[in-house]
């Protein structure tokens, strides 16, 4: 799977401004829905605010990657945000989180989310990609970090 498909430059945000899991669930929600992409914004946010509640999805060295399942959208949508100052997501490691991979698919359809989180993960892991994230100037330098 190509990661630049469910992730475009306007579903990228460089500077965050939430500084509770609750308010960048919200604003990685926003950014989603002003592209477009979602019917339904509140279903989606309780989606992905209920899954968060069954079991943190802060990861560590920085990441989390909140997700839900919705029927408020067709395929599988991603957005990326930035945090530098970092959020407590009840991150695996303790640490807080810098950066946020949001994924949303439709109920029906599991593997595109799982495919693409796998894809996303193998840059993510190499710490010099995360601090060249965490640098980025622009939402396409992202892009091209994540998808060469």
């Amino acid at each position: 799977m190509n990661p630049k498909k469910p992730l475009t430059a306007e579903t990228i945000n460089l500077n965050l401004k939430g500084d509770t899991k609750e308010a960048i669930l919200a604003e990685m929600v926003d950014l989603l829905t002003a592209s477009g992409h979602i019917r339904d914004r509140d279903a989606v946010l309780r989606a992905v605010s209920e899954r968060e509640k069954r079991m943190s999805t802060g990861m560590q060295n920085g990441i989390a990657i909140p997700h839900g399942k919705t029927d408020s959208v067709d395929c599988l949508i991603a957005a990326l945000g930035i945090k530098r100052s970092g959020v407590d997501f009840g991150a695996l490691d303790g640490q807080p989180s810098s950066i946020f991979v949001m994924t949303v698919s439709p109920d029906s359809r599991t593997g595109p989310h799982i495919q693409f989180l796998a894809e996303i993960s193998r840059p993510l892991n190499d710490p010099a990609v995360r601090a060249k994230i965490l640098a980025a100037a622009s939402r396409e330098e992202v892009l091209h970090l994540l998808i060469g």
